[in-house]
């Protein structure tokens, strides 16, 4: 899989943290280095609760701009071209053995998961037990409630 420095994006996932790190760098700051500004404006800083609120916001963002261009900096987009096995960027058709019922994912990064909208990510039991497996193998998942038991019915294309 990866190695512990890199991090393996969906061509989706990159395009989105790109955005939002443009939307950070050259929006929001300038948001908030006026909240700022205006903060000021009302005089006493020490019990003046916009801009203590206004200098919390901006250590967030700048925090949130460093964390991306580090992600970015060890990135590697996921490019799921061997639909014989599970990767990273493919979608899974799986068999819930229990409940008889079929259910679909998409393997992506941890910051792309979103259970709701079916992204599991590669680190999550379910994404780690899924990667390499074949159509028809079964798939056996400690999960808080027990072992859920799959079939892996489908791979497709994520992109």
């Amino acid at each position: 899989m990866a190695n512990e420095d890199e991090i393996i994006l969906t061509k989706e996932g990159l395009a989105k943290l790109e955005t939002e790190l443009e939307e950070l760098k050259y929006v929001k700051r300038k948001e908030v280095a006026a909240r700022i500004k205006l903060a000021i404006s009302y005089g006493d800083l020490k019990e003046n609760s916009e801009y203590h609120a206004a200098k919390n916001d901006q250590a967030f963002m700048e925090g949130r701009i460093l964390t991306i261009q580090r992600m970015l900096k060890k990135a590697r987009v996921a490019v799921s071209t061997d639909l014989t096995k599970v990767s990273v960027g493919t979608i899974v058709v799986l068999l819930d053995k229990e409940v008889s019922e079929k259910i679909s994912y998409r393997i992506v990064s941890p910051s792309e998961a979103n259970v709701l909208e079916e992204r599991i990510s590669y680190e999550s039991p379910l994404g780690k037990t899924l990667l390499g497996k074949k159509v028809g193998d079964r798939i056996m998942v400690d999960a808080p409630m027990g072992v859920i038991e799959y079939e892996l019915l489908e791979i497709k294309s994520g992109s």
